[in-house]
């Protein structure tokens, strides 16, 4: 028993000095970091006292040379006071220098100043008497000698108040820079010298160093409420397009705001952020208003959560990218525009890999593809549509497109020869994906539309403007009637479903929030044709073996009535010309009978694809249609290389820029144009011609017309009116806006409108297309309408 205990207390003796020796040295090493950490604030101390002398030292010594920077005419009388004033000074400054850097200072310190003590510097009150005197030179006119000694120097000095300068009270320099100048102030030649204090190089310096030593806050300045001018101006300015229902353009509508802004300027002055200066309306009066109310709605906290038609339920990217969903009203094997273009359109998007892409295209029921599509080519289900659609693509693009193809139900209307979506076409966008769209043909898309808000479902709306509608209606029984409506309900629905409108050309009509560009571009395998042509000449080989044809869908409005009038009149001038048309159409028989009657010389052929090659020999392409927006067709020939003899028209302006594009404006211009064009050899397209006519510059250009790239970088919906030295006022995107609720409200009238079945008929829709129907659920394996949209959830 003795033998086992004797260990055990031996082991425990160790663990008491073990635990011992942990104590002390823990001990030891909190002292030593204390005293390290009192070391450091002496040692900062004496560098702050260093660098202050060093400041005192460097305002005496641009005092002693510059004299005060006192005008000529007051330096003969001030000068000697000043050397003797600053004389006196220097020794005491050495003194001082002196007596803080010597070694003792560091034990004084650590004796007297505790964990938590502040130095007694108080600038302050030099501070405050020249942002004082700052402040009078703004205001402008010169202030008075006497007003300046009395409240200048008076709270400069800080007299009457009490010392708050720290645990020391005022700092010894302190006190004697004041004690010296106060019996410089009553020098009887101080006034003279005052006359010139206020723009001399000595405040300067004195402003500059005070500002080193001791940074000015951010002083905050009080935003001026609206006043009944401001109030009236962004009314009319957002009274826009109820103004412009009425007659009244937004030209005027600027004069009026820019005459408000003009009449009461004084009342307009916009305090500058970055500066401290006005900035009167007369100019950019629009941009300088928004800058303002954004200023108050800013100053005073206040947040637009949205209005009475708006549905902040929008998509919001969790997996880092953004989604783009492009709708159309036609799909292949539909050889027309809103078929291709927007599908070579979502493939270029979806190439950049910026965005998730998917592309939704109407499905038809088996009987209603017969009607459509050529060669009685059907298909009986929608994969194998997207299948022959994939491969259409890539056959032309030379690339897998990685994008996401779906289908919405669809009715064809012979009367109107189009597609019209049957329901709500947005519920095929899923809620999770529903974040930017863009519809090809926002007024067709929505004519009829019956269902959820796009721009309420997405983020970004981008409408697309294809067809001239009021040309091919103009043409019809009471065509100028149903113009004159038609006109009107493409206002409404573009204004009420859309954030942005993009024309191709002006031969579109002019819709609200819209812009002209051209983002179309050429399949890619037309300017590989081109430079085969081109290398072949360079050869010295013909490359242009026949002359001139037409291509396009044989109906009257498609350049038929012009072609046959310009031939017919000129037929004698056209001696020996031969014409070869291709083209499949509702029209057909009629146009050939025509051409018969009139004895013209042209040869109708099978319709068939622009890149076929039996087409590749042609020089010389001819096209008179004046009801299209921007003709596809017309890009192919260009970029293939041929001429091309086109009308004077807007729709063909994006083409004039090139030397092969011939145009005329009356029927004897087009005969010279023709002769021209046979008689001569067409130019070879330079790069840039080239490029311009791809579909990268066309995906360029749509992308920042549509004001795509800026939301696809920004990741605040917030648009930045004034930025400057950091500062910045914000107008969030959705700050209340008479516009919107203006939008907010057709968009209600339009629903309540198409959910009646009977004034749908009464303006030409399909009937029982506010719904798909049975069909349409077994191809699209879709739930019951009645199921879906059941009537209690109107």
């Amino acid at each position: 028993m003795e033998a086992t205990s004797s260990p055990t207390r031996t082991n425990s003796n160790n663990t008491a000095f073990s635990l011992i020796s942990r104590g002390w040295k823990e001990v030891r090493d909190s002292a030593d970091a204390d005293l390290q950490l009192m070391r450091a604030r002496a040692n900062s101390f004496k560098n702050l006292a260093n660098s202050f002398d060093r400041e005192i030292e460097n305002f005496f010594n641009s005092t002693s040379i510059a004299s005060f920077s006192v005008p000529t005419p007051l330096k003969s009388s001030t000068s000697p006071k000043e050397i003797d004033f600053v004389k006196k000074l220097q020794p005491k400054i050495s003194e001082i220098r002196r007596v803080y850097s010597a070694p003792e200072i560091s034990k004084k310190v650590l004796e007297k100043w505790g964990p938590r003590a502040k130095s007694g510097i108080d600038l302050s009150a030099i501070k405050n008497a020249i942002v004082a005197e700052g402040e009078a030179e703004e205001r402008g006119g010169l202030v008075g000698f006497d007003r300046r000694r009395k409240v200048g120097f008076r709270e400069f000095w800080g007299e009457g108040k009490e010392e708050g300068g720290g645990q020391f009270g005022e700092w010894e320099p302190i006190r004697v820079l004041k004690r010296r100048l106060k019996e410089l102030e009553k020098k009887s030649e101080f006034g003279e010298i005052f006359g010139g204090f206020k723009n001399s190089e000595f405040v300067e310096k004195l402003k500059s160093s005070l500002k080193a030593i001791r940074k000015e806050p951010q002083e905050s300045k009080e935003v001026q409420p609206l006043d009944v001018t401001e109030l009236l101006a962004y009314l009319v300015r957002q009274s826009e397009p109820f103004l412009d229902q009425i007659g009244v353009r937004k030209d005027v509508c600027d004069k009026i705001v820019g005459g408000l802004c003009r009449k009461h300027k004084k009342q307009f002055l916009l305090p500058s952020l970055s500066s401290g200066k006005s900035t009167l309306l007369d100019e950019n009066a629009n941009d300088e208003l928004d800058l303002r109310i954004a200023s108050v709605l800013q100053s005073t906290g206040h947040c637009y959560d949205g209005g009475f038609w708006t549905d902040r339920s929008k998509h919001h990217p969790s997996d880092g990218k953004r989604h783009v969903a492009i709708v159309t009203t036609a799909s292949l094997p539909w050889m027309t525009g809103t078929a291709v273009n927007p599908l070579f359109r979502a493939a270029y998007l979806a190439k950049s890999e910026r965005q998730n892409v998917t592309l939704l295209v109407p499905w038809l029921c088996k009987s209603e593809q017969e009607l459509v599509y050529p060669n009685n080519l059907t298909f009986t289900s929608p994969e194998e549509q997207e299948n022959y659609i994939r491969n259409w693509l890539e056959e032309r693009v030379g690339f897998k497109a990685d994008f996401k193809i779906s289908f919405y139900p669809g009715k064809f209307s012979k009367e109107r020869r189009s597609i019209i979506p049957a329901g709500d076409t947005s519920q095929f966008v899923p809620s999770k994906d529903a974040d930017i769209a863009i519809l090809e043909e926002p007024e067709h898309l929505n004519w009829y539309h019956h269902g959820k808000r796009w721009t309420d479902k997405f983020n970004h709306v981008v409408g697309v403007v294809h067809t001239n509608y009021l040309e091919y209606i103009k043409r019809e029984k009471n065509g100028a009637l149903q113009a004159f409506l038609v006109k009107h309900i493409n206002n409404l629905v573009t204004r009420a479903y859309c954030h942005k409108v993009l024309r191709l050309s002006a031969a579109t009509q002019d819709l609200p929030k819209s812009v002209i560009c051209n983002v179309h571009g050429v399949n890619p395998k037309f300017l590989k044709i081109g430079e085969k042509v081109a290398a072949e000449r360079e050869l010295g080989q013909q490359a242009f073996s026949k002359g001139a044809y037409f291509l396009g869908k044989m109906v009257w409005a498609k350049g038929y009535k012009e072609l046959i009038d310009l031939l017919a009149k000129h037929k004698n001038e056209l001696d020996g010309f031969k014409l070869d048309v291709f083209g499949n159409g509702e029209d057909a028989n009629e146009v050939q009978n025509t051409v018969k009657r009139l004895d013209l010389n042209l040869n109708f052929l099978k319709g068939r694809d622009h890149a076929d090659d039996s087409l590749h020999g042609y020089k010389v392409f001819i096209n008179p249609s004046i009801s299209d927006v921007l003709c596809t067709a017309t890009a192919e020939a260009l970029a293939m290389g041929k001429f091309v003899v086109c009308a004077d028209h807007p729709s063909n302006e994006y083409f004039r820029s090139f030397p092969n594009c011939l145009t005329y404006k009356t029927s004897e211009d087009f005969v010279a144009r023709v002769k021209e064009a046979l008689a001569n050899e067409p130019q070879p397209l330079t790069p840039e011609q080239r490029y311009n006519l791809s579909w990268e510059a066309a995906t360029q250009r749509f992308m920042q017309y549509s004001e795509l790239d800026k939301i696809l970088d920004s990741e605040n919906d917030v648009v930045n009116l004034s930025k400057s030295n950091g500062k910045s006022i914000s107008k969030a995107v959705s700050m209340p806006n008479l516009s919107e609720m203006v939008d907010g409200g057709l968009a209600f009238a339009h629903y309540c409108l198409t959910g009646n079945e009977f004034l749908r008929l009464c303006t030409g829709a399909i009937p029982g297309t506010r719904d798909y129907d049975k069909q349409h659920c077994k191809d699209l394996h879709l739930l019951p309408p009645q199921v879906e949209n059941p009537i209690y959830g109107w």
